[in-house]
């Protein structure tokens, strides 16, 4: 049985506990988490867990911590979805443009709760505070985000900021939390720390590359929304330091006809497209790198092939 089988069960464990962990007699709420919650998706933060609980042979409240990290992730997904505007999530109408602002911020709220619920069922309250740092930063992470937009501010640096804030970190603590939880050697808790964190980072980066490069049918979403939103992403922050008109497409927010077009040709035939692809893969082998300390399993395996997977992610 391979590692990825292994994860069958608890990830059907996970399944089940998460339905009955957001069931409420209110239908819009049922409704809502039955899109989001319920319907699946990739579930990459949940496999981040239990892959590194059992790289290091098992954690107590393995369940609690995937449970929680995938709330705390969902919870972002409905309020961002309202503040970014979107058509879509997961190739459905955007929670908020059915049900309403309200209703999906409280929605939001609601799977807030549920969150620490399950952290109390914990009883680590490291656990609990490493949870609520990592709640303050991904909500600096989309205001900083916001801020760079309005004023124009961008740059590589702040770009890092942005990733790191509002994606790796909780990724960070997927990989770090089964550590904690088992009180490992500090050495060990900031290898897979460091792991999550690079491996965070490669994910968004492929994340924003695709914003701009993929397709519609496989992302379930239109492309260029970043642009849409005056968002400076790694392939637009180095066309800009080669093609200064590029910024005044991200002022106007791509709205003239052929602009996300054209910078997407630009991209590919300037060679940024290949040099945004490249960075990818660095960052992606740094993660594979960062997990040398941890003792040689399957699931060690496992962890470094879903790093290297964002070297060629399409969707």
């Amino acid at each position: 049985m391979t590692a990825l089988e292994a994860l069958e069960a608890p990830l059907l464990r996970f399944e089940e506990a998460l339905s009955e962990l957001v069931q409420s007699d209110v239908l819009f709420l049922r409704l809502i988490h039955q899109d989001l919650v319920t319907a699946g998706g990739k579930r990459i933060r949940p496999r981040l867990v239990f892959l590194a609980s059992r790289a290091l042979g098992g954690a107590p409240f393995e369940l609690e911590l995937a449970l929680a990290v995938e709330l705390l992730h969902s919870a972002t997904l409905l309020h961002d979805d309202l503040i970014d505007d979107a058509e879509t999530r997961r190739g459905k109408e955007a929670a908020f443009r059915r049900y309403g602002n309200a209703v999906s911020v409280l929605s939001g709220d609601f799977l807030l709760s549920r969150l620490l619920h399950t952290l109390a069922r914990t009883g680590r309250m490291e656990l609990v505070e490493r949870f609520a740092q990592v709640a303050k930063t991904l909500s600096e992470g989309e205001v900083l985000q916001f801020q760079v937009a309005a004023l124009e501010d961008y740059s590589l640096a702040n770009y890092e900021r942005i990733i790191t804030a509002k994606t790796a970190v909780l990724m960070e603590l997927c990989t770090e939390g089964p550590a904690l939880l088992r009180r490992e050697a500090p050495e060990v808790r900031a290898a897979l720390a460091r792991f999550g964190l690079l491996y965070g980072q490669a994910f968004q980066m492929r994340d924003d590359y695709l914003d701009l490069m993929g397709t519609p049918e496989a992302l379930g979403k239109p492309v260029g929304g970043d642009v849409r939103e005056g968002k400076a992403t790694l392939i637009t922050l180095l066309l800009m330091e080669r093609f200064p008109e590029v910024r005044e497409v991200l002022r106007r927010r791509g709205r003239e006809p052929g602009d996300l077009e054209w910078l997407r040709q630009l991209a590919r035939e300037s060679g940024v497209a290949q040099e945004v692809e490249a960075r990818i893969r660095e960052r992606a082998w740094q993660a594979v790198e960062a997990l040398e300390p941890l003792p040689q399993t399957p699931y060690k395996e496992a962890l470094k092939a879903l790093a290297l997977k964002e070297a060629e992610r399409l969707a």
